[in-house]
C-alpha cells in the first residue's frame, strides 16, 4: 500500500477497507490529488473542504497565513474592527483561518469563479465559524466590493508563467484559472498592485503570494505604486510572499 493509500484509508475510511476505498485507490492511481479524493485538506486547525475542486491549499500558503495572523494586533489589545479581505479566495482557506483567529474581524471573500461560492460557505459552516462576520462575493478581483477599503488584504492569486511545466497531478486536476497568469505570471499581481492604493485603508497591509522565481519583479510592481514592500520567505527559505504597506 502506498503512503497516499494509507492516508486515504485512515482519514476517509477510519482504517476499514471497503469497495469505495478500492474505487478511490483507482482515482489515486490515475493521478488525482489525495486531497480531492479525501475531500478536504487541513489548514491551520481547520478542515477545508474541496467540493468544487478549487486550488488545493499548499503548506506554503498555510505558513504565510499563520505569519500574517500572528503579525496583527491581538484582539485583546484593541477594540477596533478589522476589515479583512481574502482575495482570489478559492476554497476560502485563508479567510476561514482569519475568521477562526480574529474575533474582531469582518472577513470578506472575493472569488471570480461562482462554482466555489458553495464551497467557501460550506467551509465557514462546517468549521463552525461566525457566519455573521463573513461576506462572500463573486466577481473579478475587487469589482464586487464597490469602493470599499480593507485593513488587511491577503491574496493567493494565479502567478505561474504560462509556459511552465507542472506535474500532471496538478495540470490534470487543479483549475488552470487559479494557477496560470500569462507569460510572466504577473498579470493578476500587476492588477492587484495597481488597484491597491485605492483598496488599502490607512495603516493597512497586504500579503500577496508570488512565484519564487519572480518575487523581485512582483516586489517592484508594488514599490512602483509607492508602497513599502518586503519579500518574505516560506518555510523552505524560498521567496514566497510580498508584504506591502503604505509609506508613513
Amino acid at each position: 500500500m502506498t503512503r497516499d493509500e494509507q492516508s486515504l484509508l485512515e482519514e476517509k475510511y477510519g482504517g476499514l477497507r471497503n469497495p469505495h476505498f478500492e474505487e478511490d485507490c483507482k482515482r489515486l492511481a490515475a493521478g488525482e490529488p489525495l486531497a480531492y479524493v479525501i475531500g478536504h485538506q487541513p489548514f491551520l486547525g481547520l478542515n477545508i473542504y474541496l467540493d468544487s475542486h478549487p486550488l488545493i491549499p499548499r503548506p506554503e500558503t498555510e505558513w504565510w497565513t499563520e505569519q500574517l495572523l500572528n503579525s496583527l494586533p491581538s484582539p485583546s489589545r484593541t477594540r477596533r474592527v478589522l476589515d479583512f479581505l481574502d482575495l482570489c479566495a478559492g476554497s476560502g482557506a485563508v479567510g476561514c483561518a482569519a475568521l477562526a483567529q480574529l474575533p474582531n474581524a469582518r472577513v470578506y471573500f472575493g472569488e471570480v469563479d461562482p462554482a466555489h461560492e458553495p464551497t467557501i460557505r460550506k467551509n465557514i459552516r462546517e468549521n463552525r465559524l461566525d457566519e455573521s462576520r463573513a461576506d462572500v462575493r463573486i466577481g473579478d478581483l475587487f469589482a464586487p466590493f464597490g469602493n470599499m477599503q480593507f485593513d488587511v488584504i491577503a491574496a493567493n492569486p494565479p502567478y505561474i508563467p504560462a509556459g511552465r511545466e507542472l506535474p500532471p497531478s496538478v495540470t490534470g486536476h487543479e483549475p488552470a484559472r487559479a494557477l496560470f497568469a500569462d507569460g510572466d505570471g504577473l498579470a493578476v499581481i500587476r492588477r492587484i498592485a495597481e488597484e491597491l492604493p485605492r483598496r488599502l485603508a490607512p495603516g493597512g497591509v497586504a500579503w500577496v503570494e508570488c512565484d519564487s522565481e519572480h518575487a523581485e519583479a512582483a516586489r517592484a510592481l508594488f514599490a512602483e505604486q509607492g508602497f513599502n514592500v518586503e519579500i518574505r520567505t516560506d518555510q523552505y527559505d524560498r521567496p514566497r510572499v510580498i508584504v506591502a504597506c503604505p509609506v508613513r
